[in-house]
């Protein structure tokens, strides 16, 4: 389970990283349940939150680079 604190903290090449390994890893465990091989199913919900967690940072980041570069656009422009 990844922490949002934990993901905060992390690179964006490492959050990048991170999300691949979270959506390969939620692909092998679908892929667990259809061939019946699956015995925790509580694992693909939190594999979701975990995705979604790591998705929140990435936004959070980018919202962050562009208000900053929005406002100076705006203030720029009247």
């Amino acid at each position: 389970m990844m922490e949002i604190a934990k993901a905060r903290s992390l690179s964006e090449q490492e959050l990048a990283e991170e999300l691949e390994s979270a959506r390969r890893h939620l692909y092998d465990l679908r892929f667990q349940l259809a061939t019946r091989q699956l015995t925790d199913y509580s694992q693909i919900s939190q594999t979701r939150k975990d995705i979604a967690r790591l998705l929140t940072v990435r936004t959070e980041r980018q919202l962050d680079g562009g208000a900053a570069s929005g406002s100076s656009a705006v203030a720029g422009g009247e």
